[in-house]
């Protein structure tokens, strides 16, 4: 009746449901009715390969909005560079970006390790109230870590 996929998605939601997570519900009950109404074929490939960029720019779009409506200009920038922690943010702003472009390659290359980032970002978006930029972020800290990993291996053996 339903296969595996469907399941799996329904306890998803299922626990989005009883975690009171939007973001989680929309995500699952709009996968669920493309694959039901049978359109997933078509668009889960495209979902798959332009999905990250698109949230990416969507993401960017809501972080540009105070700037376009007037509500951040020069005049707050001047005042945010004059403040440690502006310079504090724009290290890490920086430092994020850089770190989630090589979680991107790794998203791409490597399936077994998106299925461990994805699952560990529902379990944090359901059970800690987390916020599902996690796979990219997420990705970005694994591959540091595997590079690490890597690194200091080379130098015991």
């Amino acid at each position: 009746m339903f296969s595996q996929a469907s399941i799996f998605m329904l306890i998803l939601l299922a626990i989005a449901i009883m975690a009171k997570n939007q973001s989680l519900i929309v995500a699952v009950v709009c996968l669920l009715l493309l694959k039901w109404v049978g359109l997933g074929d078509k668009v889960f490939p495209f979902i798959q390969q332009k999905g990250i960029n698109i949230g990416v720019t969507v993401i960017t779009i809501a972080v540009l909005t105070p700037i376009v409506t007037g509500e951040i200009g020069f005049k707050q920038l001047g005042e945010a560079v004059r403040s440690s922690y502006a310079w504090i943010a724009l290290g890490a702003g920086i430092l994020v970006a850089l770190i989630a472009a090589s979680g991107l390659d790794l998203l791409r290359t490597d399936p077994h390790i998106t299925t461990a980032l994805v699952f560990g970002t529902i379990l944090a978006v359901t059970l800690f109230n987390g916020v599902a930029v996690g796979p990219l972020i997420g990705a970005g800290i694994a591959y540091l870590a595997m590079r690490a990993v890597e690194f200091f291996s080379k130098l015991g053996g």
